[in-house]
């Protein structure tokens, strides 16, 4: 059945880009100009030193003076920490990436790489300002709210995994299946720089793709979509998160119902980033935990909207 519905997909987005080139164009465009704009230049970087990090343990060496910090509040390790410092700076997928190759070369266990996927991933802070606030809601939100309404619905999606979900599992204390991968006294420097590069540009070049299907499926749907506008929004936002909010910005949608969307999409993140998330995810990781925690984030982050609006 699900070949079935990922092949009826295929010949859909076949028959539109045949029907419809240019607006399947002006979505490839979008697409790709997100990717190179935006993408490329702020997570390859990142990427690239990222692994140099992991592999030489530089990321552990880091983190690991707060050890008792990290394991009290948050109930991860030294390496975990790094996958959560990096997830809150870098944005969608950093996060989970970094959690799944901590896990990959052995510095954390099968459990705690589950249970960092379900607060690591976020959107970043340059997107949140810059596209979230000015754009889809033209400065007229506080920033300092809308930080604070991320902030808190991370967290409590956090203790909710730690102590409800995982409560009786033991998150940074395990025998690790992964058997560790000390680098090679033969890797020197050069080498390391160059499996890192190619493997950031890997990675990079697999959520270009993502992106750009997605950008000519969210057109397939604004092409045939005969539904209203809040549910449109709603629906375009939850499968494409860039091409939703601009959609919502340009909606006559109040202004408060164009907030609790936003804030509450940007939460979730959208199909589009569960895809890209699940492409760099170790084999071993599920990513049924990474869905959930997003939906609750999500509707976490509605509930704050809401509560904000009656007291501000």
């Amino acid at each position: 059945m699900k070949r079935i519905f990922f092949t009826a997909g295929i010949f859909l987005l076949l028959i539109f880009l045949l029907r419809n080139p240019q607006e399947a164009l002006a979505a490839s465009r979008d697409g790709l100009n997100l990717w190179l704009n935006t993408l490329l230049p702020t997570l390859l970087p990142f990427l690239i030193l990222t692994g140099l990090l992991i592999k030489t343990e530089i990321a552990e060496a880091l983190t690991d003076p707060f050890r008792s910090f990290w394991n009290i509040c948050l109930g991860i390790s030294p390496s975990g920490a790094y996958a959560v410092i990096l997830g809150m700076l870098c944005g969608y997928p950093m996060g989970a990436k970094i959690a799944s190759d901590m896990y990959r070369h052995g510095k954390i266990g099968r459990r705690e790489a589950q249970y960092l996927l379900t607060f690591t991933n976020h959107a970043s802070p340059v997107f949140i300002n810059t596209y979230l606030i000015h754009i889809c809601l033209n400065n007229y939100a506080n920033p300092l709210i809308i930080y604070l309404i991320f902030f808190l619905s991370g967290i409590i999606t956090m203790l909710f995994f730690r102590f409800v979900v995982y409560k009786n599992q033991t998150l940074t204390a395990e025998n690790f299946s992964t058997s560790k991968m000390e680098p090679s006294a033969t890797d020197s420097l050069g080498t390391l720089l160059d499996t890192s590069i190619m493997n950031g540009f890997e990675t990079i070049a697999r959520l270009g793709g993502y992106i750009l299907l997605f950008s000519i499926l969210s057109a397939l749907i604004r092409h045939y979509w005969k539904f209203g506008t809040l549910a449109e929004c709603l629906f375009l936002s939850s499968l494409e998160l860039t091409t939703g909010l601009h959609f919502l910005a340009e909606s006559a949608l109040c202004y408060p119902v164009k907030y609790v969307m936003a804030v509450s999409a940007a939460a979730f993140g959208g199909i589009c980033i569960l895809a890209q998330t699940k492409s760099v995810l170790h084999p071993g990781l599920s990513i049924l935990p990474y869905l959930c925690a997003k939906c609750l984030n999500a509707m976490i982050a509605a509930v704050l909207v809401l509560i904000f609006f009656q007291i501000i």
